[in-house]
């Protein structure tokens, strides 16, 4: 089996790139999975791995070639090469280089009466991770980011989703290749907005449906809110009239699941 030893070695300066820069990520099509669970979600979520890498002590050869059938390159690393590697502070000495998928909007299979979950522009890493976990708890059939602001593959994403990356069926488009997507299928969609709006739990979300977020600092643009079947907000109490991009998903998702009768 191989083994790396020195953080300067080409592939790990190679790794080290891979990681911290979206470019190198797009032009080889591959990016890095931290963490067994991690791994295990990408390889369910039909990824496909390259290569592993791991620290002896920690992980072994068995415990890998028991989470996927399929031969994969493994490489043995120091605990220098790893803490080179790892973005987490906390250490289960396993990385995996895997490669990209295409998420475009014809690559998703819905079903005839689908929930959708619709972020535009949302740029901080932390919350679009969040709101794939929220996604993945309701079992949504899809998420389309609109106008997207951050690569999905950022390792912040991958961190945060805690793997929902991997479980969620996941499109990027522009938000007018979106909505014409939702209107040529027949997808009601609901734009969370202060803007002529009414609240959000007054709505029918048991037909095909779509719910929007935007950024908290700009919101939607303008196109979702004209072409939206309804504007919706959530109705707050306190001195501030927003709040995290994340929570207000959640509350949407969860009022639309309830409709459904889940």
């Amino acid at each position: 089996m191989k083994q790396i030893t020195s953080a300067q070695n080409p592939y790990i300066k190679s790794l080290v790139q891979l990681q911290e820069k979206a470019k190198v990520r797009k032009q080889s099509g591959t990016f890095l999975i931290e963490g067994m669970r991690e791994i295990e979600l990408a390889i369910k979520g039909n990824y496909e791995i390259e290569t592993i890498l791991f620290l002896p002590e920690l992980v072994t050869e068995k415990q890998i070639n028991k989470f996927t059938t399929n031969p994969i390159d493994q490489i043995e690393i120091s605990k220098e090469v790893y803490q080179k590697l790892a973005y987490r502070d906390t250490t289960e000495g396993i990385l995996a280089v895997a490669k990209t998928k295409s998420l475009t909007l014809s690559d998703l299979k819905l079903p005839e009466n689908p929930l959708i979950m619709v972020m535009e522009a949302i740029e901080k890493p932390g919350n679009i991770g969040a709101m794939l976990r929220t996604c993945d708890a309701a079992n949504i059939d899809a998420v389309i980011i609109a106008n997207p602001k951050t690569d999905l593959y950022n390792p912040n994403i991958v961190r945060s989703s805690v793997g929902c990356l991997f479980t969620n069926q996941i499109a990027t488009a522009s938000t007018e290749e979106t909505i014409d997507f939702l209107l040529n299928n027949n997808i009601n969609f609901y734009s969370a907005t202060l803007q002529n709006s009414t609240s959000y739990h007054k709505q029918d979300y048991t037909r095909p449906t779509a719910l929007v977020v935007g950024t908290e600092a700009t919101g939607l643009s303008k196109l979702w809110r004209e072409k939206a079947t309804q504007n919706i907000i959530i109705p707050m109490q306190g001195e501030i009239d927003s709040m995290n991009v994340s929570v207000a998903a959640a509350i949407l998702i969860f009022e639309a699941k309830r409709q459904r009768g889940f």
